[in-house]
């Protein structure tokens, strides 16, 4: 997860959207020149700001991992740890046993929230869940690497529920990413603030009566005892739930109606491949979950297009697969595209639930000659039930990190990342950044 979501911020630092939360940073923030901005080999922010724009490239393709229930889990988290890393001193740096235990303390709290409700098993509606959960992940983290007492982690936590929140509203824009680059800031700016005596009501995460704590966000959001920390038989809850790692940057529902239509393609064209002619189809019809954000039959923007099934099955019944350049101007005004896309047609059936433990996706195609083909994905690959493999994941990161960073750069990172947990301190690795 750490190497994963390094890759796809390295990668994220190209975009519009990243380099538009630097210049605001740069322009209206003073600079302690501390933390390292992922991509600015030359560039330093203060800790909360570089975990703020460190977040937002994280996000900004959509590219990183997915849990369930549904959140984007290590980019509030990674981000705010590194600038926690780069503000301590040469002395007190944490060892990689310290920086990946923070980490995991960041997962497990989002996992743990979020299975306090039913309402945060589905794709959401109402909140981004990691502008909620993330935001106190984050804080969490940063409470742990900073050595903050127990009572000032309660207070970490409950600051950062009154940071927390952004509304579905913006999905699909260039805003979404700040919600990620907000959760690593504003969870580390709570831990702070903790660590200098601010108090909140420690009891925000519990059922409060006649008041909404964390239930504000989650309705039907109802607390349960948790084994304490010296219980032998706790365990982490991605022993048992592992995330997914996205293979195109693409909303996570994408990924099955992406495969199931590169089935259909494969039916068309043969496994040697060929062009695929709009001419000779008559209708797409698409069996997906009913998720109004991520139901966009003529998307106008690249991020819009991150959040189609319509774009996702069309890009990959012409090309056979959809990648990072299917997001592309040249690729997404492609009139072909937009001959596919106008026959596309979206059913619910009841079985499908937006639900990413839950749902699958098929993809039938009705030819001119009355010839209909069908593809079904009920677990794409990089699933947590059909996870990457090792040398998948460092492709991936090897792709993503090699578009910002020298090869030999690449390489020192990967091997720092890997050899985390016989680290000493996380100097090698914040080298590496910087």
């Amino acid at each position: 997860m750490v190497l994963d979501s390094l890759g796809v911020g390295l990668l994220g630092s190209t975009t519009q959207v990243f380099q538009l939360a630097l210049q605001h940073c740069q322009h209206m923030y003073a600079s302690n020149d501390i933390s390292a901005v992922y991509g600015r080999s030359q560039t330093r922010l203060s800790p909360t700001l570089a975990a703020f724009v460190n977040g937002v490239a994280v996000h900004s393709m959509d590219f990183d991992d997915t849990w369930h229930p549904a959140t984007h889990p290590s980019g509030a988290v990674l981000p705010a740890l590194l600038a926690v890393s780069d503000m301590l001193p040469s002395y007190s740096k944490p060892s990689g046993l310290d920086f990946l235990l923070a980490f995991n303390v960041g997962i497990e709290v989002q996992g743990r929230l979020m299975r306090f409700s039913n309402e945060a098993q589905n794709i959401p509606k109402r909140f981004h869940p990691p502008s909620v959960v993330g935001t106190l992940g984050s804080a969490a983290a940063c409470a742990r690497l900073l050595s903050l007492e127990r009572t000032q982690c309660c207070h970490a936590l409950a600051i950062a529920a009154s940071l927390a929140g952004a509304p579905m509203a913006n999905a699909a824009t260039q805003t979404k990413p700040l919600h990620l680059g907000n959760a690593a800031r504003l969870g580390l700016e709570a831990a702070l603030l903790a660590s200098r005596g601010l108090e909140a009501n420690a009891l925000v995460l519990d059922a409060l009566p006649g008041v909404a704590g964390f239930s504000a966000f989650y309705e039907d959001y109802v607390p349960q005892p948790m084994h304490p920390p010296e219980d032998r038989n706790l365990c982490f809850l991605l022993e048992n739930q592992d995330v997914a790692f996205k293979s195109f940057p693409a909303h996570l529902g994408m990924h099955w109606v992406a495969e199931a239509a590169g089935s259909v393609r494969e039916l068309l064209v043969g496994p040697q491949g060929g062009s695929l002619s709009p001419h000779v189809v008559k209708e797409i019809l698409l069996s997906v979950p009913p998720s109004k954000y991520i139901n966009r039959p003529f998307p106008t923007s690249e991020h819009q297009a991150r959040h189609s099934f319509q774009f996702s099955a069309c890009s990959a019944l012409l090309d056979g697969e959809v990648t990072s350049s299917s997001f592309s101007p040249a690729a997404r005004q492609r009139p072909e595209l937009h001959a596919l896309l106008s026959l596309v047609r979206v059913e619910h059936a009841p079985d499908n639930p937006a639900n990413f433990d839950r749902m699958y996706a098929e993809v039938h195609v009705t030819l001119v000659d009355g010839t209909v083909l069908q593809g079904r994905c009920d677990t794409f690959y990089g699933h947590w039930r059909h996870p990457l493999s090792a040398d998948a994941l460092r492709r991936k990161f090897r792709a993503n990190a090699g578009a910002v960073l020298p090869e030999e750069q690449v390489e020192e990172l990967l091997q720092a990342v890997e050899g985390l947990e016989q680290l000493e301190n996380c100097t090698s690795l914040l080298s590496c950044l910087h």
